[in-house]
């Protein structure tokens, strides 16, 4: 028996007993500290062990050992889509709302349902049944010369194994509905089907026990074609629902199967072995080919090639890879040869993560869910209600045959009724737009994020990392006569070219776009704070800042003019002299990333205030601001700093988004409305925000808003269809237009309406894939 891993029932602890090594819901290590705390030595899986680790609480280690074995992988657990924090050990249906649970974490197995193979059997199975008793039961005495009597048990014999074998999933359900206390759907069409098989029955075999006010021209009329019928009706509603919200859960297969399912294992003779993926360990040596994608996180030991990361940050361009450069699974190399060193693999990469992030912020609930969650709480009481004030409207006070239109209408109002379409409206919205927005490099953690992205009027943004690149980049070069600004830039860069200093290496980067050759440097000599000396060739070399050049008693006046005009855009200034004279200047700075000012523009005309924030100096945020045209923006300000102003936007009125990179950056995400953080900036940035763009280029800010904007209407237009269908439904099938127009809504009608409803809240839904962003 399955049990909800969030329910199960508490039991005495032996304190002594043997440590669990794996946790039987998602597969991670963990070890007991005390008879109710479990320690967990993996936070890579933080966002499913926050729901395990409740579930652990009180519980007793010989349950959790036996649930150990096998160890359950993440995906081997189960939940439902309208109520995520149910979670089952099998695929079961939920507790709840009777929904066949889906798998947390999709797989690139099989895509084979059993929920849905089932459903499938039952319904081929029965539907040759149905249909035969459903001709019977519409024109059976015009064909088969039998007295009405046998003709109702004709139909009974024929309506059998549809209710009772075929339907046993909807008693089953509607009976495990009303155990828990939580009427859904599976209650109502239960109630329904028990109505008209039931009376049927009874009117079959029994028809003396009827009160006359029942018989219809001498008989008491059966339904044995509506029971049949509705169950056959429910189950392909079921099949349909269930095939199309297997679509939801292409964008994270999309993912998953970015990653290859081999590697090629170097040892330490150079051999090369593949092996499957799950075997690679931190500190393997992987050989990657031309066209080969990437297996896991790691930094490159030998090779040059271009690295193509679309398919993870939405990068157009591949990006050039040499040693000592980090590379990321799943991106694919396109070129050169490159081997590597593993340093994340399995669940640490940095694929993994983002496959995880979707996964939570799929199984979010919105805060507009709320309403539909307060709605759904009465929502099936309020129907069977109406079912009862229908059945007896029309037994007390409608015409003959009366109680006959009572029990018609009631039935009717009861299997109408689909609470699932009001519970999926908003869930389906969420799964696929998080899904849609991983793919162009935007996670969302939740589905709070995203209803509070559409309201956003004010955008503070961090300079250094958000703004700018983060990194110094070569702005300019001056060259003294005799020299040439390559020759200039080749001996700076050759004096570097060992250096771990940031600035070093902007200079060695700049050299190889620039295809200077670089020299080797000899008698290399660091001076802490000032700068490098050596010799290139047979050449004496010094660069540095002034200090340095003061040092060595090289006069920089020839460059005077030159370095006051460079100092005036806030760069930092490194003089080079060859032979003990000055030969030429070169400018570093942090450069503005080149689609900020177009992400800039973007946002200004959807409407957003926007304004810098930055811990720089007064001149060098004013120089930023100046060339993007920001015309508020506050320097020098610290991380209590960012918090205050964020804090005072939101007192004056405004819902704010927070957007930066840094630690500095912690504390202001986390108090916005929505934090933003960068995707090459620092993890704090990334825990404490509740959107991440991949890319770190802020027009994934504006991707994220269209995001939202799309996802909010479409959840809008599904909770509208399923309020408006209910609204209409519901009275229709209790006969409200019977006075104008003597009609009656078939039960069979009502069942097809119903099974219509859910699945057409999950297309309107699935629309989102191909929404532009």
């Amino acid at each position: 028996m399955s049990a909800s891993v969030n329910s199960l029932p508490p039991s005495p602890v032996t304190p002594d007993a043997e440590p669990l090594s794996r946790d039987p819901v998602c597969g991670m290590t963990v070890r007991s500290t005390s008879p109710h705390v479990f320690d967990y030595q993996d936070t890579s899986y933080r966002f499913c062990c926050a729901g395990c680790l409740n579930s652990f609480v009180a519980q007793p280690l010989q349950y959790l050992q036996a649930r150990a074995e096998p160890v359950a992988a993440p995906g081997s657990v189960y939940t439902c889509p309208m109520h995520p924090e149910v979670r089952e050990l099998r695929a079961t249906s939920c507790p709840l709302c009777g929904m066949a649970l889906e798998a947390q974490m999709p797989s690139l197995g099989s895509d084979d349902n059993p929920e849905l193979r089932d459903f499938r059997r039952r319904f081929w199975w029965s539907l040759p049944f149905s249909i035969a008793v459903m001709a019977l039961a519409m024109g059976g005495h015009g064909y088969v010369a039998l007295s009405p009597a046998l003709l109702a048990r004709m139909e009974l014999v024929l309506a059998l194994p549809v209710v009772l074998w075929a339907g046993a999933p909807v008693f089953v359900r509607g009976w495990a509905s009303l155990v828990h206390r939580s009427l859904n759907m599976w209650t109502l069409i239960a109630l329904g089907v028990s109505a008209a098989f039931g009376f049927s029955v009874l009117a079959c075999l029994a028809p003396h026990w009827l009160p006359v006010a029942f018989r219809s021209m001498g008989a008491v009329p059966v339904y044995f074609e509506s029971a049949a019928v509705i169950v056959s009706l429910t189950l392909l509603g079921q099949i349909m629902e269930l095939k199309a919200r297997g679509a939801t859960a292409d964008a994270i297969k999309s993912l998953l199967r970015l990653a290859p399912q081999t590697a090629h294992r170097l040892d330490n003779a150079g051999h090369e072995t593949a092996i499957p993926l799950a075997l690679a360990v931190v500190g393997d040596r992987l050989r990657v080919r031309p066209g080969e994608q990437i297996p896991v996180d790691g930094v490159v030991l030998e090779g040059h090639s271009a690295v193509n990361e679309a398919m993870l940050t939405g990068e157009p361009l591949p990006i050039s890879k040499k040693p000592g450069d980090r590379v990321v699974g799943a991106s694919q190399n396109t070129t050169g040869t490159l081997v590597l060193r593993a340093e994340k693999v399995g669940q640490d990469t940095v694929l993994a993560n983002i496959v995880q992030l979707v996964v939570h912020a799929q199984r979010s609930k919105a805060p507009l869910q709320r309403l539909a969650d307060r709605v759904a709480a009465y929502f099936v009481v309020g129907v069977v209600l109406c079912a009862v004030l229908s059945l007896l409207g029309w037994g007390l006070f409608g015409p003959e045959p009366r109680w006959v239109h009572g029990l018609v209408s009631a039935v009717a109002v009861l299997i109408i009724a689909c609470p699932c379409a009001l519970g999926l409206a908003t869930p389906m919205s969420i799964m696929v737009a998080t899904g849609r927005a991983a793919q162009h490099g935007v996670l969302f953690r939740d589905a709070a994020a995203i209803e509070a992205l559409h309201g956003v009027d004010t955008l503070v943004i961090d300079k250094t990392g958000t703004l700018t690149s983060g990194c110094a980049a070569l702005t300019a070069i001056v060259a003294l006569p005799g020299y040439s600004r390559n020759e200039v830039l080749a001996h700076a860069a050759s004096l570097d070219q060992h250096s771990e200093h940031p600035l070093a290496r902007a200079l060695v980067r700049a050299a190889g776009e620039h295809h200077s050759a670089l020299q080797r440097a000899t008698d290399f000599v660091a001076k802490p704070g000032r700068g490098v000396c050596g010799r290139i060739g047979e050449r004496t070399a010094a660069l540095g800042n002034t200090a340095l050049m003061m040092e060595l008693g090289i006069n920089t006046l020839a460059l005077r003019d030159a370095s006051e005009a460079i100092a005036r855009s806030d760069a930092t200034l490194i003089y080079l002299a060859i032979d003990g004279r000055l030969a030429g200047l070169l400018a570093l700075a942090d450069t503005i990333k080149p689609t900020t000012a177009s992400a800039l523009a973007s946002l200004r005309a959807a409407g957003l205030r926007i304004v810098m924030a930055s811990g720089d100096s007064a001149a060098s945020v004013t120089r930023v601001a100046d060339e993007l045209g920001i015309t508020e923006h506050h320097a020098n300000m610290q991380p209590a700093d960012k918090l205050a102003l964020v804090e005072r936007l939101q007192a004056d009125g405004r819902v704010v988004a927070m957007a930066g990179d840094g630690i500095n950056d912690a504390p202001a995400l986390a108090r916005a409305h929505v934090g933003i953080a960068m995707g090459t900036g620092t993890n704090i940035a990334m825990q404490s925000a509740s959107i991440a763009l991949l890319k770190g280029d802020l027009r994934g800010i504006a991707t994220a808003r269209n995001c939202a904007r799309a996802t909010l209407n479409n959840m809008r237009q599904n909770l509208w269809f399923a309020f408006a269908y209910n609204a209409l439904g519901v009275p229709l099938a209790a006969g409200v237009l019977y006075p104008l127009t003597g009609w009656l809504l078939s039960p069979m009608i009502a069942a097809v309406a119903m099974s219509l409803s859910s699945v057409s809240v999950i297309g309107n839904a699935l629309r989102l894939k191909n929404t532009p962003l």
